[in-house]
């Protein structure tokens, strides 16, 4: 009998196609849950792979968001990404408005489901979906940045915290 690790990465493989298109097109919404608080964003950019012999879905989130403040207190993280074409207006929303001034659920009329492995939930009917527990988390470091790149996206000095999540759930949601 495979371990859960071991299923969990072969799941990986196989669904890491969908994951770097979605996040590459249009996004995928990173949901957090603290208490009775939640929240979503959208995010364009994570990577996916095996660290310390886990499977692990690395995401970026900037101090300035609501969401750091809520992932710092709870320690996991949802992925959920739509089928191709599929809440662009909710993607878009989502990654220009704070959860701090609004209920983006409410707004957006997006719904929730339960997740399998940990308290956060997912965002319904996504296509692919990614349940995850922070194992390590780094703050960027500017001065080990390329100045290319710190130029091109942190002008203002709003860097990322690196969350590593062990992915503890992923699968592919039926429509």
């Amino acid at each position: 009998m495979e371990s859960d690790n071991v299923m969990e990465i072969k799941k990986i493989g196989e669904y890491a196609p969908q994951l770097i298109e979605g996040l590459g097109s249009g996004g995928a919404f990173m949901t957090v849950m603290n208490g009775d608080e939640k929240n979503t964003m959208t995010i364009g950019w994570g990577t996916v792979g095996i660290i310390w012999g886990k499977p692990i879905l690395m995401v970026a989130v900037r101090y300035s968001r609501h969401t750091y403040q809520l992932v710092e207190k709870s320690g996991e993280f949802t992925v959920s990404i739509p089928a191709a074409g599929k809440l662009k207006g909710a993607l878009g929303f989502c990654g220009s408005k704070s959860g701090r001034d609004y209920d983006k659920f409410a707004e957006c009329k997006l719904a929730t489901a339960a997740g399998r492995e940990i308290d956060t939930p997912v965002i319904d009917g996504c296509e692919l979906v990614f349940e995850c527990e922070v194992v390590y988390q780094q703050a960027m470091e500017p001065a080990c940045l390329d100045e290319g790149i710190k130029k091109k996206y942190y002008t203002g000095g709003d860097y990322h915290v690196l969350y590593y999540g062990e992915i503890l759930a992923s699968y592919q949601v039926a429509d």
